[in-house]
């Protein structure tokens, strides 16, 4: 198949790419590289022996992604691309809303016009707010804390409608839990532009000797040790999350949505734990206040994903934090 990729070159969109490319599709990435590099492609090629197509383009631009769609026959979309720390959302909320929500509208135009009506959108947990209770099924009601979470969310409800207005569309939303890990090779991973927002990789630079010691955001929460709990869930395992996605929109299921979890909940200082036994480096950590919009627990109930697409996270806790710290020491200054 050919697979257009957007934001392709980022954390999770790369991975995906390798499983595609390793499956035998056809990647075409449109990706603006505002918040990931080139070389992650370029190792990506490197690591599956494969070639891809790559635009450096915004979703914003529609001349482009018009030329795009012209020039190859597209069968499907994963949409990746859009602004994703929750702070910045916060500070910037136009900035949010234009990006995400309108490069959105761009591209489902442009879908429709070539009837390229089957898409993969990488929506998230945020989208269940502050949930009521633990574990979250995928129909709790939604709500989000922050702007960043308010475009997953209204994207949803604009892709629902799109189906209500013509139900020759396939759509399936994944809500993601916390991405963490790497490709096992070390070649690809998580490489923020500055001071991480996710626990995983502000980690790793405690313990590659980036940053001096890690902030841990509040310990007085209603949890066992008293910090945030989260379903941590690897790159990989995520990645192929999205094939199996794809493969359901070939059953023309209209909308479908998916949590892609692991269903365990774990501490930010069960993570620094398991993070130290599995690298043998220590992570000094500081006990700060609280951010705003954090909840204290959630995690996944994933047996529909397992019912419905056959899926399931293989990797463990100790998996993600081994293959976090390999592409971590192998690439101290990432890419």
């Amino acid at each position: 198949m050919n697979i257009l990729v957007t934001g392709g070159a980022g954390y999770i969109g790369s991975h995906t790419v390798v499983e595609l490319l390793e499956r035998g599709d056809n990647v075409i990435v449109v990706d603006d590289l505002s918040n990931s590099k080139k070389e992650a492609l370029d190792r990506v090629e490197d690591i599956t022996g494969k070639s891809l197509t790559f635009y450096e383009t915004d979703l914003l631009d529609k001349e482009e992604l018009v030329q795009i769609f012209s020039q190859h026959d597209i069968d499907s979309v994963i949409h990746f691309a859009g602004y994703k720390a929750v702070g910045e959302s916060v500070a910037k909320p136009l900035s949010y809303y234009h990006n995400n929500i309108t490069g959105t509208l761009y591209l489902c135009e442009i879908m429709r016009k070539y009837d390229v009506k089957n898409l993969v959108f990488s929506s998230s947990a945020t989208v269940y707010g502050d949930p009521h209770k633990v574990p979250i099924t995928e129909d709790f009601p939604t709500s989000a804390t922050n702007p960043y979470g308010r475009t997953k969310l209204f994207i949803e409800k604009i892709l629902r409608d799109l189906y209500i207005s013509d139900d020759n569309w396939n759509i399936g939303l994944l809500r993601y839990f916390n991405p963490v890990g790497a490709h096992p090779s070390g070649r690809i991973g998580e490489d923020p532009n500055d001071i991480p927002n996710n626990l995983m990789p502000y980690i790793t630079q405690v313990a590659v000797g980036k940053l001096d010691e890690l902030s841990v955001f509040g310990d007085d929460y209603p949890t066992p040790d008293g910090t945030g709990v989260r379903d941590y869930i690897h790159v990989v395992d995520l990645a192929k999350g999205h094939l199996k996605a794809l493969n359901k929109l070939e059953e023309d299921p209209g909308v479908v949505t998916y949590n892609l979890g692991t269903g365990e909940g774990y501490s930010v200082l069960d993570v620094v734990k398991a993070f130290e036994e599995a690298s043998g480096q220590e992570v000094p950590y500081k006990i700060t206040d609280r951010r705003p919009g954090d909840i204290a627990s959630c995690y996944a109930d994933p047996s529909k994903a397992e019912k419905e697409l056959g899926w399931s996270a293989n990797y463990e806790l100790v998996d993600m934090c081994k293959h976090s710290w390999n592409w971590q020491s192998k690439n101290p200054e990432g890419y």
